[in-house]
C-alpha cells in the first residue's frame, strides 16, 4: 500500500500548479493533505476511484486537512475530541479493520515561541489521543508535525535552537512519541542520511541551496515494523514550500 502526505500550503493555489497531474501520477492508496486553506464548497476536484474526507478550520483561509483514499473506512473522526483544539481542522482519523490512518497538521509555535505553551498542551493531548487509538489497533500517522527532531533534520541547527520547530521542548515531545511506541519511518530506513528535508522557507533561496528542515513525517506503531517496505522524501515535486513524503507498507497477509 502506498501512502502520500503533503502540506500543500493552499490547495486552490497548488491545483493551478499541476496538483492533479502529480496526484494521478503518484496513484496512492491514501493521499493526505495538510494546510488546505479552504472551506467547504471552495474547490471542486475530480477524484474518480477515491473517497474524500475534509476537516476545515473555522477561520477562513487557514489550516485544514484532507484525506483521499481508495479504501472506504469503517468510520471517520474529525479532530481529537478536545474543543480547544478542534476548531482549526488539524486532524482526520480513518478507521479500518486492522489499523487507523491519521493525518495531522501540528500547530506552529510561532516566532519567538509565542504559541509554545499552547503547542505543549496540544502535544500532550494529541499523544494521548494516539496512544488511545494504538491501544485498540496499530496507527499510521502522517503529516506536517512542525518539528525537526534531531540536528541532522535541518541545515542550520546551531542558529535555530530557539526557533519554532526546533526548540528543546518540541523535540522532547517528538522523542516522547517515539518512546511511546512509534517509529519515525524515514529514519528507520535512513538513520544517518544528511540533507534530507521536506520544507524550505520561501525566502533566502532556501530550496535552491537546500537549506531546509525535515518536518513532515510518517510515524507508525512499532508492531507495523515488519510491514515497512520503504519511506521516501519526494523532493523533486514542487508547487508548495513543502514536498510530499511517501510510505510503502507490505500488505498484511
Amino acid at each position: 500500500m502506498k501512502f502520500i502526505s503533503w502540506n500543500v500550503n493552499g490547495l486552490r493555489a497548488i491545483v493551478k500548479k499541476g496538483f492533479m497531474e502529480i496526484f494521478n501520477e503518484l496513484d496512492a492508496d491514501f493521499f493526505c493533505l495538510q494546510e488546505t486553506k479552504l472551506q467547504e464548497g471552495q474547490i471542486d476536484l475530480e477524484l474518480p476511484g477515491y473517497y474524500d474526507y475534509w476537516n476545515y478550520a473555522e477561520k477562513k483561509g487557514y489550516s485544514g486537512t484532507a484525506i483521499f483514499t481508495k479504501h472506504k473506512p469503517l468510520a471517520v473522526a474529525y479532530g481529537i475530541g478536545k474543543p480547544e483544539h478542534d476548531q482549526e481542522g488539524r486532524v482526520i482519523t480513518l478507521s479500518y479493520p486492522d489499523y487507523y490512518v491519521v493525518t495531522c497538521y501540528t500547530p506552529n509555535s510561532k516566532s519567538e515561541l509565542k504559541r509554545l505553551e499552547y503547542r505543549m498542551q496540544w502535544e500532550e493531548d494529541f499523544q494521548l489521543y494516539l496512544k488511545t487509538l494504538d491501544s485498540e489497533k496499530p496507527v499510521i500517522l502522517c503529516g506536517d508535525l512542525n518539528v525537526a527532531h534531531e540536528n541532522i533534520d535541518l541545515k542550520n541547527w546551531k542558529t535555530n535552537q530557539l526557533s519554532a520547530g526546533f526548540s528543546k521542548e518540541e523535540r522532547m515531545k517528538f522523542s516522547a512519541l517515539l518512546d511511546a511506541g512509534f517509529i519515525d519511518t524515514f529514519r528507520y530506513f535512513y538513520p544517518d542520511l544528511e540533507g534530507a528535508y521536506t520544507w524550505w522557507n520561501y525566502r533566502f533561496n532556501a530550496r535552491k541551496t537546500n537549506a531546509g528542515w525535515r518536518i513532515d513525517y510518517f510515524c507508525v506503531s512499532n508492531r507495523l515494523q515488519d510491514q515497512l517496505q520503504e519511506a521516501r522524501i519526494l523532493d523533486d515535486i514542487v508547487g508548495s514550500d513543502h514536498c510530499p513524503v511517501e510510505l510503502i507498507l507490505k500488505e498484511n497477509r
